[in-house]
């Protein structure tokens, strides 16, 4: 059955999805190219649009922050130096890529976000590319480059500002919604909710979570322990280092996630564990009380866990109990 390409989520596509290839990508309708960043489609009066940009360490200007990016639009490749990826002329709202994803900013059309491999590290798959979800248009206008031109002149770029839509808004594709109705499921694995303790964080089995559990067999990272429930199969959680929900707003990918028993996650939560700079398990507990606690953090090379998750977690609670210190 061939998927129809629209603006928007993609039927059959679940968000946080890893496709191996650009023409993986290509095939399930999520991008128009196989090499180019904006993805085109005719809209409903015939003219072009922009519905999919792929963030693969492009140009100089750009800037990823997982919530908001800012992306420089697109040249002809005689324009481009593909070595030191600087600009040799200025770029135009006329070169169609340029032109359709501004017409997308226009019609307040969503745009899917797809980063591969070379992207910012702190958000980038390890491999592959990876669908995260709808992006609005906040902003699209001329600036100069912070890379002049080969002679030293200034080059204009079309730079967009994009936010991400919030996770209430990301809506169920069919496949979700199917998986939510799959037996054996807790409502709490089905549908993203709102916890509140000292750090509020939604909680949600994302595709992202899974891969991460399923990586380590559904084994806690922290204290070593794996669940197994009466059908035999492990049961373990992903927990975010730093928090999805205000006012962390943390990046649902894999670098920002561990698996966990439901234990160590509600202790990560409320700060009694944090994971140290080489990757120690540091225990803030009550004197005398003791804990099943690794050393050190269980990893796998295939996780790419990115150090500046841990550390901002870490400095979320040293800062909390020098705050409570300094009231006592």
């Amino acid at each position: 059955m061939t998927v129809e390409r629209v603006v928007g989520h993609i039927d059959g596509i679940e968000l946080g999805s890893v496709l191996p290839r650009r023409r993986d990508v290509f095939d399930a309708r999520l991008h128009s190219d196989l090499q180019r960043g904006i993805s085109k489609l005719k809209d409903d009066d015939g003219k072009l649009v922009s519905d999919a940009i792929v963030l693969n360490g492009g140009y100089l200007d750009d800037h990823d922050a997982w919530h908001e990016i800012r992306y420089t639009g697109a040249s002809p490749d005689a324009d481009k130096d593909p070595l030191t990826k600087r600009l040799k002329a200025s770029q135009s709202w006329d070169y169609s890529d340029n032109a359709a994803l501004k017409r997308s900013y226009d019609r307040g059309h969503p745009v899917r976000i797809l980063r591969g491999f070379k992207g910012d590290g702190r958000y980038s798959p390890s491999e592959g590319y990876r669908y995260d979800g709808l992006y609005r248009i906040t902003e699209a206008r001329t600036a100069i480059s912070g890379a002049p031109g080969l002679a030293g002149e200034p080059i204009e770029i079309c730079q967009f500002t994009l936010e991400r839509y919030p996770e209430s808004d990301q809506e169920l594709t069919t496949v979700e919604l199917a998986a939510a109705e799959l037996p054996g499921f807790t409502d709490e694995e089905k549908f993203p909710q709102t916890r509140t303790a000292k750090v509020q964080r939604m909680i949600r089995d994302t595709a992202a979570a899974r891969r991460i559990k399923d990586l380590y067999g559904g084994q806690c990272q922290t204290c070593g322990i794996r669940l197994l429930g009466a059908n035999a199969r492990p049961y373990s959680q992903g927990a975010h280092l730093k928090p999805l929900a205000e006012p962390h707003r943390g990046p649902d990918v894999e670098r920002n996630i561990l698996c966990l028993c439901p234990n160590c996650h509600a202790r990560l939560d409320i700060g009694a564990i944090s994971i140290g700079e080489d990757w120690s398990v540091i225990e803030r507990v009550p004197h005398g009380e003791t804990r099943t606690t690794l050393s050190r953090l269980l990893m796998k090379k295939k996780h790419g866990l990115h150090p500046d998750y841990a550390a901002y977690q870490r400095d979320w609670w040293d800062s909390f109990e020098r705050n409570r210190a300094g009231n006592s």
